[in-house]
C-alpha cells in the first residue's frame, strides 16, 4: 500500500513539473552573456576613446598622390592632401566615426564624439576658404565643401560617413589636377580669411571653456569680460567642451603645417614665420596627456586642477596669434603678387608704336645682298656687244 502511494506521489510530482515548469536555470547563461557583453563594450569604449596620433603632412601627401608623387606639384598640393587626410582620419581611426552611433558602445561615449566635432568644424573652415585660394573656380573644392556641410549626426542614408567619403574623393580628385602643368593656389590669397575664421572659432571655444569657471574673478588673467560669457556650463558638459577644444587644436595644427609647406615663401616675405611657429607650439600644448581619468573643474590653487581654465588659456593665446597672422597676411607681399600676375597673364605680341623720332630700322644683311643681286645695271655703250 505504501509502495502504491509512493508511486502515485511521484507521478503527481511529474505532472506538476510539466504543468508548471521552472526556468530558473536559463538566467545563469543570460547573465553570463550580458556580463561578457558589458566587459567587451567597456574595453572597446576605452580603446575607441584614444585620440589618433598626428600624421606627417609630407608623407601623407606622397601617399595620396601615388605615382604622381615623383613629379613636381603646384602650390596648394600639401594643403589639399592634409585636409583630405584629416577628414579621412575620422573614418579610419579606431571605431570609425562615432558621433552618429545609435548602438553601444558608441552611443555611450561622449569624449570622442566631441573630439570629432572639433576636427570636423576646423575642416569645414578650411574647406570654405579653399575656393578663395585658387586662381580659377574648382568644382571639386565646391563639392568637398558641400559634403562637409551636412549634418554630423546622420546615421541613415545618406549617412555622415558616406558624405565624408565623398568629400575625401573630391579632394583627391582636386589633388590629381594640381600637377606641375596646372595653375595652383595664388600666393597668400585667402590665408587671411581662413585665419580670421580660425580665430573666431578659437575665441568661441575659449569663452565656452571659461564659462565653466564658477568665479568670474578667476578669468582676469584671460582678459575675459563677465558680460561676454555664455551661460555657465553644466557640470556634465564640461568634458564635452574640453574634448571639442582638443579636437580643434589637433586638426588646426595639422592644417597649419600643410599650409606652411605650400606658403613658405609668403610667410618668409611677410615676416610671419615666428608667429606661425608660436601658433603651432600653442596648439601643441592643447594635446598634452590628460593624466586624470575625468576632466576636473577645480578652482584657484585647490586640491583639484581646473582643466577647462588651462585649455581656455591656450585657446586665448592661439586666438590672438591667429588674429595677428590674419592682419599681417591680409595683403600678400608685393614681389610675390607681381610674380603671380605675370604668371597668370598670357604673353601677347605688341607692335611698337610709330613715332616721329624713331630711327629707321635697317633690313637684315641677307635681304640687302639679295636686293643687290636682283638689281643689275646695264653695261656702258662702249662696252656693249656688237650687233651681228
Amino acid at each position: 500500500m505504501a509502495w502504491k502511494s509512493w508511486r502515485a506521489a511521484r507521478r503527481r510530482r511529474k505532472e506538476e513539473a510539466l504543468e508548471r515548469p521552472r526556468y530558473g536555470w536559463i538566467w545563469k547563461p543570460l547573465l553570463a552573456l550580458a556580463g561578457l557583453y558589458l566587459l567587451v563594450t567597456i574595453a572597446l569604449g576605452i580603446w575607441w576613446s584614444q585620440p589618433p596620433a598626428p600624421f606627417d603632412v609630407e608623407q601623407a601627401t606622397l601617399e595620396r598622390r601615388g605615382e604622381a608623387a615623383y613629379a613636381p606639384a603646384a602650390r596648394g598640393t600639401v594643403t589639399v592632401a592634409t585636409l583630405a587626410e584629416t577628414v579621412e582620419t575620422l573614418l579610419d581611426k579606431p571605431g570609425g566615426y562615432l558621433r552618429n552611433d545609435i548602438a553601444p558602445p558608441g552611443v555611450w561615449l561622449d569624449n570622442m564624439p566631441n573630439w570629432e566635432l572639433g576636427v570636423l568644424e576646423v575642416s569645414r573652415d578650411l574647406a570654405r576658404a579653399l575656393p578663395g585660394m585658387t586662381a580659377a573656380p574648382s568644382d571639386h573644392l565646391e563639392e568637398a565643401r558641400e559634403r562637409l556641410e551636412g549634418d554630423d549626426r546622420d546615421w541613415f542614408y545618406p549617412s555622415t560617413e558616406q558624405r565624408l567619403e565623398q568629400a575625401v574623393a573630391a579632394l583627391d580628385a582636386q589633388l590629381g589636377e594640381l600637377g606641375a602643368d596646372r595653375d595652383g593656389f595664388v600666393p597668400g590669397q585667402g590665408l587671411a580669411d581662413w585665419l580670421e575664421r580660425s580665430a573666431a572659432r578659437l575665441d568661441d571655444l575659449a569663452l565656452r571653456l571659461a564659462a565653466s569657471v564658477g568665479s568670474h574673478e578667476a578669468l582676469t588673467e584671460l582678459a575675459v569680460e563677465a558680460e561676454s560669457l555664455p551661460p555657465r556650463t553644466p557640470w556634465y558638459r564640461v568634458d564635452d567642451i574640453f574634448f571639442e577644444a582638443r579636437g580643434t587644436g589637433w586638426a588646426l595644427a595639422q592644417l597649419l603645417e600643410g599650409v606652411q609647406r605650400d606658403q613658405a615663401d609668403v610667410l618668409a616675405e611677410s615676416g610671419a614665420e615666428a608667429e606661425w611657429e608660436r601658433l603651432l607650439a600653442e596648439l601643441a600644448r592643447t594635446q598634452r596627456r590628460l593624466w586624470s581619468p575625468v576632466v576636473l573643474n577645480g578652482s584657484g590653487f585647490g586640491l583639484f586642477a581646473n582643466h577647462s581654465l588651462v585649455m581656455a588659456l591656450h585657446m586665448t593665446r592661439a586666438r590672438d596669434l591667429a588674429a595677428q597672422l590674419a592682419e599681417r597676411l591680409a595683403e600678400p607681399p608685393a614681389s610675390l603678387a607681381a610674380t603671380a600676375e605675370v604668371a597668370e597673364t598670357p604673353p601677347t605680341e605688341t607692335l611698337p608704336e610709330e613715332s616721329e623720332e624713331a630711327e629707321p630700322v635697317e633690313p637684315p644683311v641677307v635681304e640687302v645682298e639679295r636686293l643687290e643681286e636682283e638689281v643689275v645695271e646695264p653695261p656702258p655703250e662702249g662696252l656693249a656687244a656688237p650687233e651681228e
